[in-house]
């Protein structure tokens, strides 16, 4: 019976616990979340100051903890000692969570396992949020897991132990071989068996019911690592499986790569023809609208030089060329238009920005006279009137605005010509007259001073 006690006891070490995610709020008020590896809510509790052993005792009745999950960033001291104590791995968050993204998290996860272990207050929430945001993390990666290990048949604790060496950064092929793997040496069974036939000339029947118990039970391992064994080679014929059909969606998908970056140089080179292309196209169409925009300007100042000529082969009409403002830009591409000469009469539709050098400009050009609309800045009247150049009033002789020029009667401009040469002549001679009289006055008073030898 002792024996059999022994063999007992041996059994119970070696059963395995179920393996948690372990989340931990610190605090004055302690707030602690559990779940397991299936992402199932284990229990969730809360307590004002809650020793650190209280908090162990808690966790370790519920299992062995893999990870520690905190919503703070950086990692609380409290968080580390208790990771550290547990042997566990510690998973935060790169930031600290906010209120409303913890209430949030736990709302629609609880939602989506239907689950009704709702956290009694904000200490329980984050201590879960921290748990489920850690999960989250991992979740691919367990799910995994268990479709590999789905198909050996194993047990949920041993799944869950396979789960615990992943998180613990172990691959998943190398953690199920450490689940399944048959233990080396002799072990308690083994010895007893050895020692009743070391000792087999003492037997009695009481013993000899002890062996055929031993035998039994070494029968039953047998099958177990039967069993094993062929879990071993059930997986690892489907490894070879796998590995076949990897190798050929391997090669499935170089040949897409290849063709998809065949197709995309293609499609690269094409896209750059047709920007080429695109581009000369624009251009062309800017240098068609630019020749056509300057075709037209000609043909219209030609159709306008040909009516100009035609008025100046006429007794009756002048031609009036447009000049729009009184500046050296308008001037100088009244020039270029018009090919203004000797000769020419030219209208100022505005007098604004005009001067004695502006003035100048004009008179160089041997104009026969100048027609202003509005009032001529005084400066420019008299570079005009000392060159005598007739300066005419718009309002007050008939022109004629015919589109991009004016006409004038000939005889009412001859008329008006010699009309301002009149005024100034008389002006003239008027200020010639005042200023002979000053003279004389001058000469007059200095006669009558009387000299200094009287």
């Amino acid at each position: 019976m002792e024996n059999s006690n022994l063999f007992l006891n041996s059994k119970s070490s070696q059963e395995r616990q179920k393996w948690l995610i372990v989340g931990f709020d610190p605090g004055l008020t302690v707030g602690i979340a559990i779940l397991d590896l299936s992402g199932n809510v284990i229990a969730t509790k809360s307590c004002k100051e809650m020793a650190r052993a209280e908090v162990i005792k808690f966790i370790i009745s519920h299992g062995k903890t893999v990870l520690i999950a905190t919503d703070v960033y950086p990692v609380p001291k409290n968080v580390r000692k208790l990771a550290s104590t547990l042997n566990s791995k510690i998973y935060s968050p790169s930031k600290t969570f906010t209120v409303s993204s913890k209430t949030e998290l736990v709302d629609s996860y609880l939602n989506e396992i239907s689950s009704n272990n709702y956290p009694g207050n904000a200490h329980e929430r984050d201590a879960l949020a921290a748990a489920i945001k850690t999960y989250k993390h991992y979740q691919k990666k367990l799910q995994q897991i268990e479709r590999r290990t789905e198909k050996l048949g194993l047990a949920p604790e041993e799944v869950d132990e396979v789960k615990s060496m992943v998180i613990r950064d172990r691959p998943i092929t190398s953690a199920i071989d450490d689940v399944l793997k048959i233990p080396e040496g002799k072990d308690d069974l083994e010895v007893q068996i050895e020692e009743m036939e070391n000792n087999i000339e003492f037997i009695d029947e009481e013993k000899l019911k002890g062996i055929e118990e031993a035998a039994i039970k070494l029968k039953h391992k047998i099958k177990s690592q039967e069993r094993q064994m062929s879990y071993l080679k059930k997986k690892n014929k489907l490894l070879k499986k796998d590995v076949r059909h990897y190798k050929k969606k391997t090669s499935r998908l170089e040949d897409k790569i290849e063709k998809l970056h065949y197709e995309y140089s293609k499609d690269i080179l094409r896209k750059k023809e047709i920007s080429s292309k695109v581009s000369l196209i624009k251009g062309l169409q800017e240098k068609y609208t630019q020749e056509r925009v300057l075709r037209e300007k000609l043909e219209e100042n030609l159709r306008s030089m040909k009516e100009i000529r035609v008025m100046e082969l006429s007794e009756k009409a002048v031609p009036v060329k447009i000049i729009e403002s009184f500046t050296r830009e308008k001037i100088k591409e009244a020039m270029d238009y018009w090919t203004i000469k000797k000769g020419d009469v030219v209208l100022l539709s505005s007098s604004e920005g005009g001067g004695s050098q502006t003035a100048s400009m004009l008179i160089n050009m041997g104009i026969k006279a100048a027609i202003f609309v509005d009032k001529m800045s005084h400066p420019a009247e008299e570079e005009f009137e000392k060159s005598m150049v007739p300066v005419l009033d718009a309002n007050k002789i008939d022109l004629e605005i015919i589109d991009e020029f004016a006409v004038i009667d000939k005889d009412i401009l001859d008329k008006e010509i010699e009309s301002w040469k009149t005024r100034v002549e008389n002006r003239r001679n008027k200020e010639e007259k005042k200023q002979l009289l000053k003279m004389i006055d001058e000469y007059r008073a200095h006669r009558r001073r009387p000299s200094n030898g009287d």
